[in-house]
């Protein structure tokens, strides 16, 4: 459990600043049509989260990330309400199994559209950094998943990584677009 190294933090910069050079990519992610993978909550998932976007508060260190995407059905049309449930380790690649911190939910807008303000999450003992979330459109199936950082050179040790869960570089943020599965 170390924290983020310097080169890594360089790394990070370099390939989000580069990402405002890029046009945005013309599909989802995944492609509408195909729903987001599902994968396991993992044993630190906490219920009843509060309700916020950013869960950066005092005495978090790390670098901030920003997420931003939508929730669509299968046929691309926006998720009105739909919930969206995330956790995460802290840079340190601790979770907070006591309390809220790295913890919230949100609502998705009348576009489906969601924005998560965090952290980079750090690593620990065989996970490559990963951001937890529960998905569910109103009175809908729920949808458990893992997010995952393009390029990261612990994604191909980890035996989680599923190349269809990465994050896609967004100006300066990251986007992903869940699909939920009719």
């Amino acid at each position: 459990m170390t924290p983020a190294q310097p080169a890594d933090r360089a790394r990070r910069r370099l390939l989000l600043g580069a990402a405002v050079l890029l046009p945005l990519p013309a599909q989802a992610t995944p492609a509408c049509g195909r729903s987001t993978p599902p994968q396991s909550a993992g044993p630190f998932y906490t219920p009843d989260t509060p309700r916020r976007q950013r869960l950066i508060e005092p005495g978090i260190r790390g670098e901030p990330l920003t997420l931003t995407g939508r929730v669509l059905t299968p046929a691309c049309t926006p998720v009105v309400g739909a919930l969206l449930d995330f956790w995460q380790c802290d840079a340190d690649g601790r979770y907070d199994n006591r309390g809220f911190r790295l913890r919230g939910h949100q609502y998705a807008d009348a576009d489906g559209r969601y924005r998560l303000e965090t952290i980079f999450p750090g690593t620990y003992a065989g996970r490559t950094p990963h951001l937890h979330v529960r998905v569910q459109q109103p009175g809908g199936r729920l949808l458990t998943t893992q997010l995952y950082l393009d390029g990261h050179p612990l994604n191909a040790r980890d035996f989680l990584y599923d190349a269809r869960l990465v994050m896609l570089a967004n100006g300066g943020a990251l986007r992903f677009d869940f699909v939920l599965a009719a």
